[in-house]
């Protein structure tokens, strides 16, 4: 597995806060919250790059049915 990239993110408080609820809601980090939104974003928005012979969905990527815990 590829190592995973750091980034800096600047962001508004009160949207930090609505994130920080949502993720404690479903039991994730506010960076695992953000992964996770992020990855079903560029899946629903069919921007996804598969890797030949990869059929592995993005990391945080839940199907339909939610997370998987």
């Amino acid at each position: 597995m590829a190592a995973r990239k750091a980034y800096l993110l600047r962001i508004d408080p009160r949207l930090w806060e609505a994130l920080e609820k949502w993720a404690a809601d479903e039991l994730r980090s506010v960076n695992g919250q953000i992964e996770y939104l992020l990855a079903r974003a560029v899946r629903d928005a069919g921007r996804e790059r598969k890797r030949r012979g990869e059929d592995a969905p993005l990391p945080g990527a839940a199907g339909p049915e939610g997370p998987q815990m």
